[in-house]
Parts: C-alpha cells; structure tokens; sequence
C-alpha cells in the first residue's frame, strides 16, 4: 500500500512520540531508541498494525509536564517505522521515515498508554521557481567544502528531489538546531521554506569557508 494512503487512512486517530529534541522531516528518517513503557506499547501496536506514526513536539513549558499529557505543537511529522529492532528487555531500536507533515486537530481520549490525535494530512502544493535551482547551486557549494564522504547522500537527496521535498531533506542533513528545524516543520509554503533553507546552507557555507584558512594553517 501506498505509504501516503497508509497515513490518511490513520489520520483519525494517529499514534504520537511527543519529542521535543527531535524534528522529523518528510522524505528523511530518523533512528530512535524506545524506552519508556508507554512508547514501548505504541511501537508494539504499530508494528502489529499499519506501522504508521508521528513524531511530534511539544509546546513551551512541557518540562513541568512530561509525564502527563503537556500541550502538542500544531504540526507535526507522520511516518512508517521502517527497520526495527526489538531487545530482550522491552525496548526498541526504530528507524521513522518521514511521509507527510500533518496538522493536529484533536487529541483523542485516552485509551492506551500512549497518546493519539487526529490530524489533517498536509501535502505540499505543486511548485516552480527558481528557488529549486538556486538551493541545489548552494548544496554543490557546501559539497566542496565538506569531507568526501559525506557529500555523495546529500548531492544523491538535492538531485532526487523537487519542490518542498528538496528542501525537507536538505533541512534534515544541514540544520541542527532544534528550533529552527521546527520552525522549517512548520513552514507550508514551499518558495518560502526553499529560501529559509538556502538561508541555512548560505550561512553554513561561510562558517565552513571562514573555517578554511585556519585549517590550512594548521
């Protein structure tokens, strides 16, 4: 099936893994170590059903409020829990590849120890600009100033990819910032998430280059 499909068809009552630290972008992946009793028990639903849930995250102040139900941020990422591992003891090692961004509308009530919501699926508009073109100059610069063997995926995802895409997965391998990548998460219009993250790339060029001359004295 589909994994698009998969995802609206859990749309009315989607699994969630509030993590704060953690942005998922769609067309990207993300490997997560499950360890608490009640995220142990969604993958264990997932798994036995349609695998399909989203990483989310929360709203300020969710510190005093981690062990309840604290505030879930309005747009989140839904995915399918591709390789996974199960351990001895309970937990598991996943791997969430990111389908779609969605919308949360409401949180249902509980009925398992995990939390879930119904979303709406928020698909990207088709687009055409030159701000394709103008991120995928900026990702071969970066290549060039970046080790060998880490550019071959990041050329391979920038060539691949078009539109909204391109700019998800170049966001999921150049920001670290939590915040910003939340930020981009939550960006639907795709002219303006390709320039916020052609911003990205433009500022870590010239770290990168300004970084250059010392390297070399060295």
């Amino acid at each position: 099936m589909d994994v698009l499909k998969k995802v609206s068809d859990a749309a009315p009552a989607l699994k969630i893994f509030p993590l704060p630290p953690v942005v998922l972008f769609p067309g990207t992946g993300v490997p997560l170590h499950i360890f608490e009793p009640r995220y142990r028990q969604l993958i264990t639903d997932a798994l036995a059903t349609d695998r399909v849930m989203a990483l989310g995250g929360l709203a300020p102040g969710w510190e005093e409020a981690y062990t309840d139900r604290p505030a879930l941020l309005p747009i989140a990422c839904a995915g399918v829990i591709g390789e996974h591992e199960s351990l001895p003891d309970g937990r598991f090692m996943i791997v969430l590849e990111g389908v779609t961004r969605v919308r949360v509308r409401s949180e249902l009530p509980p009925r398992a120890l995990y939390r879930e919501v119904a979303v709406e699926i928020l698909e990207d508009a088709p687009f055409k600009g030159d701000e394709e073109e103008a991120l995928r100059q900026a990702v071969l610069e970066l290549a060039s100033l970046l080790p060998e063997e880490v550019t071959p995926p990041l050329l391979h995802h920038a060539a691949l990819q078009s539109g909204g895409l391109l700019a998800d997965v170049v966001a999921g391998a150049v920001v670290a910032e939590p915040h910003r990548r939340q930020d981009l998460l939550a960006e639907l219009e795709v002219g303006a998430r390709l320039r916020a993250v052609h911003a990205e790339v433009s500022e870590l060029i010239a770290k990168l280059a300004a970084m250059r001359p010392a390297l070399y004295l060295n």
